[in-house]
């Protein structure tokens, strides 16, 4: 029996864009001709799996479509739910509809990850394919690149998982990964009949409401149109709160594979940094009285560039109007003002400059810097720069 791959596909992506009332959901954003649900679906295209189910709302069903459309996946199910009620119960709605066997393994897929290596990361659900049973699940642990306190933790014995750690800060993050902690990437494998046994035995709730917005979904051109009265009353709970806080029988499959969900213009500018070579055209190089920048990518209210600050090289002391600025430094120590704060910044460290506040970068060393900048709004053009000092003569 093949694995059954489900999509969810609900997040709002507000993160990314905690200021901005229309945003666009991180799985559609274009990141230059590719976007993460797009990266999602071919993964699934492989002989291990069956065609794809995408858990997804009504909001976004036209963007799923022209996706599926795309990416040539004409056999599919979309299940649409009639209100955000977290991932549990659009987990087990999913996992509900007729089409799918009792003993069908399911492998649950968050639309917005990015994973490399994807071969190794197949190989390593059709391992543990055997393993599955009518109470177990799995759950895909990433191997931790950095103590970040953007992202859950598990432990384990043997293979088992004993304990969860949710976003832990940074001091903490290292001791776990000292304990050989792995980040909880949020993907879940088990089979059908264990979905149910574990709603039905834990969140008795949620099984019966959603199992009512099933039996009396509409189904018309491929897609599910959940009961709005049943589903509203299922308990809005996540998968990990509803079902692996209570149940004993988790299991950890381990992977040392690239992988990011891309939630931070942190995580952004570091996957443009390492495919800086995809996106470099020197007829977007720019240069500057303190050295150059390129712009990598212009996105939609985003551009991607990065700065090369050349040694005693100074930028003037500026702020925007109309945009906020993410910065990774990646090569040198640049010495940076912001607002009345002044200090120097190392590699792979990172700061966020809010839109209206007062910056600059100086290198006063003998090796250039290096950082890659992440603009966020709605102009981003050189105009919106206003400067107060500069020791080029560029202050009026």
């Amino acid at each position: 029996m093949k694995i059954r791959p489900v999509i969810l596909c609900g997040g709002a992506g507000t993160r990314l864009w905690p200021n901005a009332k229309k945003h666009q959901a991180k799985q559609f954003i274009d990141f230059g001709n590719w976007t993460l649900l797009g990266k999602t679906l071919e993964r699934v295209k492989a002989s291990i799996f069956d065609p794809p189910i995408i858990s997804t709302n009504a909001k976004y069903l036209r963007q799923v479509k022209q996706h599926l459309k795309k990416h040539k996946i004409r056999k599919f199910k979309i299940v649409l739910e009639p209100s955000k009620r977290n991932t549990a119960p659009a987990i087990l709605s999913t996992a509900l509809i007729k089409d799918i066997p009792n003993e069908q393994p399911l492998m649950f897929l968050a639309a917005d990850h990015l994973i490399e290596k994807v071969g190794l990361f197949n190989k390593s659900i059709k391992k543990n394919q055997k393993k599955l049973t009518q109470n177990n699940i799995f759950i895909f642990g990433i191997k931790p690149t950095m103590p970040s306190s953007e992202f859950g933790y598990f432990l384990t014995r043997n293979n088992k998982v004993t304990r969860f750690v949710e976003k832990p800060k940074e001091a903490r993050a290292k001791q776990i990964i000292s304990k050989k902690g792995y980040w909880n990437s949020g993907m879940f494998y088990l089979r059908k009949d264990s979905i149910i046994n574990n709603f039905k035995k834990y969140q008795p709730n949620i099984y019966r409401n959603c199992n009512k917005a099933v039996t009396k979904a509409k189904y018309k051109s491929n897609v599910y149109y959940l009961n709005k009265q049943a589903f509203t009353k299922a308990t809005a709970k996540s998968f990990d709160y509803a079902i692996l806080e209570k149940t004993k029988d988790i299991n950890a499959i381990k992977l040392d594979v690239p992988w990011s969900d891309l939630g931070s213009w942190k995580e952004i500018c570091k996957m443009y940094g390492r495919n800086k070579r995809h996106y470099f055209k020197k007829k977007n190089v720019f240069h500057r009285p303190w050295g150059s920048y390129v712009n990598l990518f212009n996105g939609k209210e985003f551009l991607i560039k990065e700065l090369y600050v050349k040694p005693k090289g100074i930028l003037s002391l500026q702020k925007h109007h109309h945009r906020a600025e993410h910065w990774v430094v990646t090569h040198g120590k640049p010495k940076i003002t912001l607002n009345k704060k002044y200090f120097t910044m190392k590699p792979d460290e990172t700061i966020f400059i809010p839109l209206g506040a007062i910056h600059r970068i100086e290198n006063p060393y003998k090796k250039p810097v290096k950082i890659i900048e992440a603009q966020v709004g709605s102009i981003l053009k050189e105009t919106d720069i206003v400067r107060f000092q500069d020791v080029y003569g560029r202050v009026k």
